[in-house]
């Protein structure tokens, strides 16, 4: 198998399936070398070679695959899953958004946006997930500390707060085509992210 791009990132699940994070090869190369992986799906990544055997002369190969489960079952986020909130960012938050400014529609390179509050700080307003799109710098000093509504502008989407298995995908740098059909599948049936990567696609 040839080697492939190191740069891609690998899912890590634990063993019930749940996403827990992104890891690069070396730590799942860790992880495989501690048998810490219980099993893994997906496509096969990465194909390590190591030191060669002194007594057998043979020379360790591990197989890194796209996503990997390992042992353990992670309670606490089990349990907080319901009302798990992901920390607010703005790579998270464009990537939200598609990378489209919620008011023009337009979309936009990653330095040209910006973290608008839909109700203004200055109103009230409070800087989460539910109270902030994308903007582009034009129409977000346009609005500047109004409501859309006050700003006779027009929100195109709903803001909202996205789940563990949706802020994992929003981590993801370059999302492969078959953990993203697995991250999906933990999305719930009414996230406005499956529409949007739809039109991505």
């Amino acid at each position: 198998m040839a080697l492939m791009d190191l740069n891609h990132q690998v899912l890590r699940t634990d063993v019930s399936g749940m996403p827990l994070e992104w890891v690069g090869y070396q730590d799942a190369v860790r992880l495989y070398y501690l048998e810490q992986v219980a099993y893994s799906c997906g496509s096969p990544l990465y194909q390590i070679h190591g030191g060669i055997n002194a007594k057998t002369g043979k020379r360790s190969i591990i197989e890194v695959n796209s996503i990997i489960a390992t042992h353990g079952r992670n309670h606490a986020l089990t349990k907080q899953r319901d009302c798990y909130v992901p920390p607010l960012n703005n790579p998270a938050l464009f990537k939200r958004d598609s990378q489209l400014c919620l008011y023009c529609g337009e979309t936009f390179r990653t330095r040209d946006l910006s973290r608008d509050h839909v109700t203004p700080l200055i109103q009230g307003g409070e800087d989460t997930w539910n109270n902030v799109v994308t903007a582009c710098r034009r129409c977000n000093n346009h609005k500047a500390g109004y409501t859309p509504e006050q700003a006779s502008m027009q929100l195109l989407a709903v803001p909202f707060t996205p789940t563990h298995a949706e802020y994992i995908y929003l981590q993801g740098r370059r999302v492969l085509a078959d953990q993203m059909e697995f991250l999906r599948a933990h999305f719930p049936r009414t996230s406005p992210l499956h529409e949007r990567l739809k039109y991505a696609s």
